[in-house]
């Protein structure tokens, strides 16, 4: 006899405390398959579950110590087993028994005397399926695999334009570098904590804050467009240089709209991105720029970042001034809540000081950093510091 091709190399497990039966099977079998033989329950389940399992399993019911009934709830129970299709091979062929084998997971129920004909074709049918369910299985585990590496790889290119396109308003400020990771990363601590409070909690989701995370490098984006001379000024701005000053904000929405539109899609961390850019100098009160907006109708985003921003300009260095203390810093976000910030927030910051001095100290500027970043302006700016 010719071996199946499609076949050949399945295993069948035929399981059965008779050893007459376990016999007729083994030699039905034998010139197709590999086959594999129990005498009870436990072995059967052992098998099963070991480094090579059986692809289709021929079960009696009636058994002592352990029924297949049983057998057959253990093993479509175990993850490791589920899929192994079973064909109940039984004299009890009642109604009930059958419905009982089906409903266990069975996916076939063959009458004792057997019929070899009809179990061969049972079995070249049942190994069919299970190909096909296998093959479609593993085609979704690839497609699984391939969607979280492409994933990866898009979150990997948003993580590289964010951060070179903040770079780019960094090496004309007098931030440093870790200003960035600073703000970032106080805005995520404020947004988490948020999370639970009824104000916030239809907004700041997981996938919302791991997106702000990544967007809040941008709040200052605009600043590319602002002059040296009053970027650099370190004294107190005239009203004519603070409104242009005003203006980076406007300048980075349009900076983040303009590549919005050469992708030609709506991507929400390009959306937050916008929002912080535009409107982190809005004020709870109304008395911020560029819109003059109030109370909720600044987006949440931008409250937070609002809060993360004027506490690192307080308490960092710059190349023409000493860093504020941190109660100093804190005793000033306060007295702005209600009126530059939501009151909310601040409530939360009062909460978190351990964490955001906590943050302030691991992403704190060195002395090397304010050096190299004082070169850095000089040489961009030799007037500037003079």
């Amino acid at each position: 006899m010719m071996k199946h091709d499609l076949h050949e190399n399945a295993t069948i497990l035929v399981v059965d405390d008779t050893p007459d039966n376990l016999f007729l099977m083994s030699g039905l079998l034998k010139d197709l398959y590999k086959v594999k033989v129990a005498s009870g329950g436990e072995k059967a389940l052992r098998i099963a579950q070991s480094d090579n399992p059986p692809d289709l399993i021929l079960l009696d019911v009636m058994m002592p110590d352990m029924d297949g009934y049983e057998v057959c709830r253990r093993l479509k129970e175990n993850p490791g087993t589920r899929d192994i299709p079973v064909i109940f091979l039984t004299a009890k062929s009642a109604v009930d028994d059958e419905r009982m084998g089906f409903e266990l997971g069975a996916c076939d129920y063959i009458a004792k005397p057997v019929s070899p004909p009809i179990v061969m074709a049972r079995v070249k049918n049942h190994l069919a399926l299970k190909a096909s369910a296998d093959f479609l299985r593993d085609k979704n585990d690839y497609l699984e695999r391939e969607v979280v590496l492409r994933t990866r790889e898009v979150a990997e290119v948003q993580n590289v334009t964010i951060h070179a396109m903040a770079s780019l308003a960094e090496t004309r400020d007098s931030d440093t570098g870790n200003h960035l990771r600073r703000t970032q990363n106080y805005v995520k601590c404020l947004a988490t904590a948020l999370q639970a409070h009824p104000r916030f909690s239809a907004t700041l989701t997981d996938s919302y804050i791991t997106t702000l995370f990544k967007s809040a490098p941008l709040h200052d984006i605009g600043k590319i467009g602002i002059p040296d001379n009053i970027l650099l000024k370190p004294g107190r701005l005239e009203p004519h240089e603070f409104d242009i000053m005003k203006t980076h904000t406007t300048l980075g929405r349009d900076v983040i709209q303009t590549a919005e539109d050469a992708l030609g899609i709506k991507v929400e961390f390009l959306t937050i991105a916008k929002e912080i850019a535009y409107s982190h100098q809005e004020k709870w009160d109304g008395s911020g720029y560029p819109l003059a907006l109030a109370g909720d109708a600044i987006p949440v985003s931008a409250r937070l970042m609002a809060v993360a921003d004027v506490y690192d300009a307080l308490i960092s260095r710059r190349v023409y001034k000493e860093g504020m203390s941190h109660e100093k810093a804190a005793a000033i976000i306060i007295e702005g809540r209600g009126q530059h910030f939501d009151p909310d927030m601040v409530d939360a910051f009062v909460a978190l000081q351990d964490e955001f001095r906590a943050i302030a100290a691991r992403y704190a500027d060195s002395e090397a950093d304010m050096l190299a970043k004082k070169q850095q302006l000089e040489r961009s700016t030799p007037t500037a510091t003079a």
